[in-house]
């Protein structure tokens, strides 16, 4: 399989750089305040994690996750991600939660999942050893041109 297509677990780094709300489909409002924003997911199908943090980082696309919506007001900073073969978004989500400086975005991105949350914010970029330490897991790093 090639490096590209590999499956795994993600964490999407946003900027918001104002204050702003946005409309998140039948979720309802959510008011956005500057600073960063952390999502948390899996991909395990067709294209793996690259392909689906490419699709989230684009600007224009159809709406599917509550993390579509995010992208009209967010830009899009680094993403982290492993490879392993166990979904630990549930781990890192929880990890998340427990750095400080995180508060966690009720019910956002975890529909399907008993977590309190799969969105965070935090005032200042959250720090990639701090996290590796904090879910146990190694994280590399994504970097994607930022476009439309």
């Amino acid at each position: 399989m090639s490096g590209a297509a590999r499956p795994g677990t993600y964490a999407l780094i946003l900027q918001s750089r104002r204050r702003t709300t946005l409309s998140i489909g039948r979720r309802g409002e959510l008011a956005l305040t500057p600073g960063y924003y952390v999502y948390v997911g899996s991909a395990f199908g067709p294209g793996g994690v690259a392909a689906r943090v490419a699709r989230h980082f684009r600007r224009v696309k159809k709406k599917h996750w509550h993390i579509d919506y995010l992208r009209e007001a967010l830009v899009p900073v680094v993403a982290w991600c492993s490879y392993e073969a166990e979904r630990l978004e549930h781990r890192w989500a929880g990890a998340f939660r427990d750095l400080p400086g995180m508060t966690p975005v009720p019910g956002f991105g975890c529909s399907d999942c008993r977590c309190d949350a799969h969105l965070f914010r935090c005032r200042r970029m959250p720090d990639a050893d701090a996290f590796s330490r904090r879910s146990g897991s190694r994280v590399d790093t994504l970097a994607f041109p930022v476009g439309d």
